[in-house]
């Protein structure tokens, strides 16, 4: 006779364990403790198996009929249900160990050479307080575009787009990874392309009209800040370089008798060394300021301390107190000025480029791109110094194109 939810609940304990038949080989195990264990008696292969199927009352007369019935479908089809119970165990115990976030970290690791150690910095930072919250103790197989999508919207509702957008294609160069690796069959993150908005980028603000670059020059020669910051800010725009990079300048990197500047392999933004021909008037400031910072590491050392590089708003600071705002000019427009200026004057855009460091180096090219064009690069450091001086002094100045 088959059990009834009332009588699996209301049944006592006895000095012995006991059972009680729901039929079909579906068994209640009492013990004399009182914990009540569902069991499937069968036979396979002329042999008599007891499969464990749950605890009663997390495991309810219903459910526990379900699971019996499942079983009794594999035992139909020829297949072992403990077997095929222990074979799902051992998948999902797999899987465990194939989580997001070990399959990242892995990946992490293995990339690492072909990272700025700041860059994966940033990249382990972004997975460990945006990711790995929600993913990371999902096996990687599992996860689907849905779950993923939900993930990513976490950091687009905080108002960084960006990084949301960046954190999608970081998820999705792991999931090939693993795909590749054999923990998992696709990669989610392509069903969710377009399910973000796109980012729109702002241009840095720059100032380009020639009377107006005359007017900050003689600006920045009349600031009246810390004698550092000035030499920063007076030799910004005449070395085409990213703020981070210049503010990292150490003294080793100069040789002002060559009047050159060798920025390391790993400095910069592009991988490379990456040389900055100095016009004579880079290399008077550089003079200039040798005396008081020459015996450090930094050129432009902090004003806390000298063993850490300037602040990374020094200059911008030092723009907005002359009454520049972000919409007018930042200190990466320097960068902008000078590109939009010597394309105008006719240089070479392969000559510029390569000043701006924009051009990609490869393995093979990199030991001729570092110095390409070098004789082009020193003529035109030269002539952009000069511009600048003219535009300065209030000339109307007209260049002939190169």
């Amino acid at each position: 006779m088959a059990l009834t939810a009332v009588q699996v609940k209301g049944v006592k304990p006895a000095e012995k364990a006991y059972k009680l038949y729901d039929g079909g080989g579906l068994i209640l195990l009492v013990q004399p403790t009182g914990s009540k264990y569902w069991r499937y008696r069968y036979s396979y292969a002329g042999k008599e198996k007891l499969l464990a199927l749950g605890v009663y009352p997390d495991l309810s007369l219903a459910d526990a009929r379900g699971m019996h019935s499942e079983a009794r479908k594999l035992l139909a089809k020829g297949t072992d249900p403990g077997e095929a119970k222990r074979a799902s165990k051992a998948a999902k115990l797999v899987l465990s160990a194939n989580s997001f976030e070990l399959v990242a970290r892995e990946w992490h690791t293995k990339n690492l050479r072909n990272w700025k150690q700041s860059n994966a910095d940033k990249l382990l930072n972004l997975f460990q307080n945006d990711v790995f919250p929600w993913l990371g103790k999902r096996p990687i197989g599992e996860i689907n575009a849905p779950e993923l999508l939900a993930t990513i919207r976490r950091i687009e509702s905080r108002g960084v787009l960006e990084t949301a957008h960046r954190a999608r294609s970081l998820c999705g160069q792991i999931f090939r990874y693993a795909v590749a690796t054999g923990r998992a069959e696709r990669d989610p993150s392509a069903d969710i392309r377009g399910a973000l908005p796109p980012v729109k980028h702002k241009h840095h603000a720059s100032i380009t009209d020639p009377v107006k670059i005359g007017k900050l020059l003689r600006d920045i020669e009349g600031y009246t800040g810390t004698f550092i910051v000035r030499c920063a800010f007076k030799l910004s725009p005449l070395v085409f370089l990213r703020a981070g990079e210049l503010r990292h300048a150490e003294w080793c990197e100069f040789d002002l008798d060559k009047a050159e500047w060798r920025i390391a392999d790993g400095r910069m933004k592009k991988d490379g060394v990456h040389i900055v021909p100095l016009a004579t008037q880079a290399v008077a400031i550089l003079r200039e300021i040798h005396p008081l910072t020459g015996s450090g590491r930094y050129v432009f050392p902090s004003a806390i301390s000298t063993l850490k590089p300037m602040s990374e708003n020094a200059v911008r600071a030092a723009l907005r107190s002359l009454g520049y705002t972000n919409d007018d000019m930042t200190p990466h427009g320097f960068r902008s000025m000078a590109s939009t200026l010597l394309n105008e004057q006719g240089f070479n855009a392969d000559v510029i480029e390569i000043q701006l460091a924009h051009i990609e180096r490869n393995a093979i090219r990199a030991a001729y791109n570092y110095a390409q064009y070098l004789p082009e690069r020193r003529r035109m450091m030269q002539h952009w110094a000069d511009y600048l001086d003219g535009l300065k002094a209030g000339a109307n100045v007209i260049t002939l194109r190169a």
